[in-house]
């Protein structure tokens, strides 16, 4: 799962909120083109995203068009908005689980 806030502490603050034993958490990203290389390298199923990030969540939908996409905000190719980072994990659990360790999908 990959996590994408505006900067560090609310970065971390959108991690601590989201982290559970059921998933894995990629490092996270605070700009575009860090969260696309976490995307690339670790092939997460989901991502969370807080903030405004339009780009970035249209770019992925157009490539991982499964992607689960959790955001704080509507926008194209957002499977789920929440209103709070505390709605994040309910939310996430309440999404289909894809199998397999993240990072494991086709080379």
């Amino acid at each position: 799962m990959l996590c994408v806030a505006p900067d560090a502490e609310r970065l971390q603050e959108l991690k601590r909120a989201t982290v559970a034993a059921e998933w894995e958490l990629a490092p996270g990203a605070t700009d575009l083109r860090e969260a696309l290389d976490q995307v690339d390298a670790l092939r997460p199923h989901v991502m969370v995203v807080f903030g405004e990030f339009d780009e970035l969540v249209s770019l992925v939908t157009e490539r991982f068009p499964a992607m689960t996409i959790v955001a704080d905000r509507q926008m194209p190719g957002v499977t789920e908005v929440v209103e709070d980072v505390a709605d994040v994990r309910a939310a996430l659990r309440m999404q289909r689980r894809p199998g397999g360790p993240v990072g494991m999908g086709p080379q």
